[in-house]
């Protein structure tokens, strides 16, 4: 399972954009390392610089001075719909009749080649097989046609599925996010100016305050030179569909989504893992670093309460929160080796158990999820091999059992261990004393959320968007693209 993409957007009061758009992406680097990218405007013509790399390769000095422009947005992108090369690095660029465009997308559309196909027979030329283009395509031909408010609500009724944007309409910046709110997108206040993006982490990056989360369906425009800015509720659904995964694991635990912060949300993950499912053991430690907020949440419910739930006794310190694995930063992501040997071989070189707090003692390991099973299948023989007794796994999140649509790359049902094994067989499978998952009900507990408003797909099978051949949680249809065109009065 790897990250989404993050996207940023920047209006300000007579500065360049490109540095603060550079920083911020900087701050969203977590969301994505396969490509960056930024385009500004600057009331004459549109600029871009992008390329596959992560943001410190990208951009020298040489590539940001170009970037002229008090309004920009940026993107960090990793592959979720389109080939993994420049030609579907974003933000994407399109030049036309009414003006300028960039695009910035995190998510992925479900009907993005049915859109496709009938643009291309209207003969737009497409050079990328991603979904990005299309909504760019679309909205040009929109904006022949209509004002940017109007192009912006006809290409909302004709798209379907996740998505967070960040446009720049030549010197206007845009942020729009999905009818279901899927995908996060948040609004800042600078000193001279205002930002979108996908994580608050990258308005704190800036110095800004977090003004409040885009609203699921809302498109808010940027002021010209930092301005304020316009809100327009363009679309109204029943019930949203955040993505749950984001508070799990995608998003900085630093940042605030959806008035959560996420540490907090993880914390709180942790102790109701406790509750569900706590063991006795003579110690609990993360597998870092996604797993530690959860552990230090559990560790923490576990000085109040036993395993049974009862009120532990004054003397009785209950179960020893420590760091037990070590991390090497500079090795790269186990997904990127071609063979099973090498990624086995990668977890071994990431993580290094501390022997003097596994040798001779029980633990609990906790982690944020269970994909393939590959990953704790190693770090289980690595902390027995190091004198563990016991080895007991606890996860801050219910069990995958179907691949995710809506943005993350994520394995394959034939892939995920827990589409077809039940916990007793995955426990057996990884080689762990004990294993238990967080419930779905709890995760909707400590999110403040009722189920249907959160996007499950991934733990339930039944999924906020209509995708062929799965099921639905909700009455949802995808648009019909030959539908009426939008009246005056719209």
């Amino acid at each position: 399972m790897t990250e989404k993409c993050g996207v940023v957007g920047v209006s300000l009061d007579g500065r360049d954009a490109a540095r603060p758009l550079y920083y911020a992406l900087y701050a969203l680097q977590h969301r994505g390392q396969e490509s960056a990218g930024i385009v500004t405007h600057d009331g004459f013509q549109q600029h871009s610089h992008v390329d596959m790399g992560l943001v410190g390769d990208v951009f020298g000095e040489d590539d940001l001075d170009p970037l002229a422009g008090s309004a920009g947005i940026g993107h960090v992108r990793y592959p979720t719909a389109g080939s993994v090369d420049s030609s579907c690095a974003q933000p994407f660029s399109v030049s036309f009749k009414s003006g300028s465009l960039g695009l910035s997308h995190n998510g992925n559309l479900v009907n993005a080649d049915e859109i496709r196909d009938e643009l291309a027979a209207l003969g737009h030329a497409f050079t990328s097989d991603g979904d990005t283009e299309v909504i760019a395509h679309d909205l040009a031909r929109n904006l022949l046609e209509e004002d940017l408010v109007r192009a912006v609500k006809r290409t909302m009724g004709r798209i379907h599925g996740s998505y967070a944007l960040t446009i720049s309409h030549d010197d206007t910046v845009l942020g729009v996010r999905d009818p279901q709110g899927n995908r996060p997108l948040c609004i800042g206040e600078l000193e001279d100016g205002y930002i979108l993006a996908s994580e608050s982490a990258a308005i704190d990056t800036l110095d800004g305050d977090l003004v409040r989360d885009v609203r699921p369906g809302e498109l808010v425009v940027l002021g010209e030179d930092g301005q304020g800015f316009d809100s327009y509720q363009l679309v109204e659904a029943d019930n949203t569909a955040h993505c749950f995964f984001e508070h799990v694991y995608f998003a900085r635990p630093d940042s605030v989504i959806d008035d959560t912060l996420v540490y907090e949300a993880r914390r709180n993950l942790g102790r109701k893992l406790w509750a569900e499912s706590g063991v006795e053991t003579d110690v609990v430690m993360p597998v870092p670093d996604s797993g530690r907020a959860f552990a230090s949440g559990y560790a923490d419910a576990a000085t109040e309460t036993t395993a049974d739930g009862e009120a532990r006794d004054q003397d009785d310190d209950g179960v020893e929160f420590a760091e037990g694995l070590m991390k090497n930063r500079y090795v790269g992501r186990t997904f990127i080796m071609p063979t099973q040997d090498e990624r086995e071989r990668a977890v071994r070189l990431k993580l290094n158990p501390i022997k003097s707090t596994v040798e001779g003692k029980t633990v609990t390991l906790i982690d944020d999820s269970i994909v393939r099973g590959t990953t704790s299948t190693q770090l289980v023989q690595l902390l027995k091999d190091c004198g563990a007794e016991e080895v007991h796994m606890r996860i801050g999140a219910p069990e995958i059992v179907a691949p995710c649509y809506m943005g993350i790359d994520m394995a394959t049902r034939e892939e995920l261990i827990a589409s077809d094994k039940s916990v007793g067989e995955i426990r057996d499978a990884i080689d762990a004393d004990s294993l238990a998952y967080l419930s779905t009900d709890a995760v909707a507990d400590v999110l403040g959320k009722e189920r249907i408003d959160l996007c499950l797909g991934c733990v339930t099978g039944e999924y906020p968007y209509d995708i062929e051949g799965e099921e639905t949680d909700r009455d949802v249809h995808r648009p019909t693209l030959d539908g009426p065109t939008l009246s005056a009065d719209d």
